[in-house]
């Protein structure tokens, strides 16, 4: 499967018999005629001396036509050969799987590859079929492979998710350290006071929350997050004026929603660089777009309008506090 097309990837017969090597030997028509629609009527069986009827084919086609040689009439596929098929158990041997890795026969049938053949001891596949199959199982399955760590609790996780446990189980401990290194005992953690677990809970909570939102070395890149918003925003543009009539102003369309949300995940920890944010979206447009920064406003108030989380009254103080003044509607001016 290639996704940068959404289809399967065309990959030549290695045994493909072509027009060309068919007429290299030299053959009459004269056993083969050219039929009139509306008197033909298809053979039951073969046509024999077919390749007469080929070499007429060929004589009566026109010079833009397929070269001969990139016309395919048969195929030697001797891999189709019931003999050479593989069982389950030589699926997974091609695949680098154990037996167990593969889909279940039963309940997986839908994720294992189209069988060529059927037995009485289950499906059998041909050789490419099996080695195609086996390429495509490991570019889903097998970034998830590579990408993974084992947890402190002896399990297999994403990488990124161990780190960041292990990031955290770090700042935990220095936490708990910090608050009881102290000569008097942290009321938190006395046992022989009531234990007040929701303000243990918020103690215990408050540095990752930290860690996570700090843009120096946070667990999320918030300069790259920052970067990826005005990308992703002017994306959208690029394809509004690509499919706009020039000279006329381009329309554009809302912004994505899934882009809106990075937007508010981005200002709701980032509120000081909004204005920031706005101005670098407003300016880039009108560098690259020849965009009116009045239009890329009334975007950003609109879109924002429609997906944000923030509420209504907070994000259109918000805008107008943020936008350039060039951006703003020109009644708030």
């Amino acid at each position: 499967m290639d996704r940068a097309y959404e289809g399967y990837v065309a990959r030549p017969v290695a045994g493909a018999v072509t027009a060309l090597d068919f007429l290299a030997r030299p053959a009459t028509s004269h056993t083969a005629r050219v039929e009139k629609i509306a008197h033909f009527t298809a053979a039951e069986g073969p046509l024999p001396h077919w390749r007469e009827h080929l070499a007429l084919w060929a004589s009566h086609r026109k010079p833009a036509s397929r070269l001969l040689d990139q016309c395919v009439v048969d195929i030697q596929a001797p891999e189709l050969d019931p003999g050479h098929f593989v069982d389950r158990a030589g699926l997974a041997q091609i695949a680098e799987l154990t037996p167990k890795d593969l889909p279940h026969p039963k309940y997986g049938r839908r994720d294992l590859p189209p069988p060529q053949a059927e037995s009485d001891e289950g499906p059998r596949w041909s050789r490419p079929v099996a080695r195609d199959w086996a390429e495509q199982y490991h570019r889903v399955h097998g970034p998830e492979k590579l990408l993974s760590a084992t947890t402190r609790f002896g399990t297999d996780q994403p990488q990124g998710l161990v780190d960041d446990h292990n990031r955290l189980t770090t700042i935990i401990i220095d936490s708990l350290q910090d608050a009881t290194a102290d000569g008097k005992k942290n009321r938190l953690f006395t046992r022989s006071s009531t234990p007040n677990h929701e303000e243990q809970a918020a103690h215990l909570a408050w540095w990752p929350a930290v860690a996570i939102n700090d843009g120096t070395d946070g667990f999320i890149p918030i300069a790259a997050v920052r970067t990826t918003i005005v990308e992703a925003v002017l994306g959208g543009f690029a394809r509004d004026v690509a499919d706009s009539d020039a000279p006329t102003p381009a329309l554009l369309g809302d912004i994505r929603g899934d882009v809106v949300h990075l937007i508010d995940w981005y200002i709701q920890r980032e509120p000081q660089h909004t204005p920031a944010l706005f101005g670098e979206i407003c300016l880039d447009a009108r560098m690259r777009f020849d965009l009116d920064p009045k239009d890329v406003g009334d975007l950003l108030r609109r879109s924002l309008n429609l997906d944000s989380t923030i509420d209504s009254r907070t994000l259109n103080a918000l805008l107008d506090l943020a936008l350039p003044p060039s951006a703003q509607s020109r009644e708030g001016q």
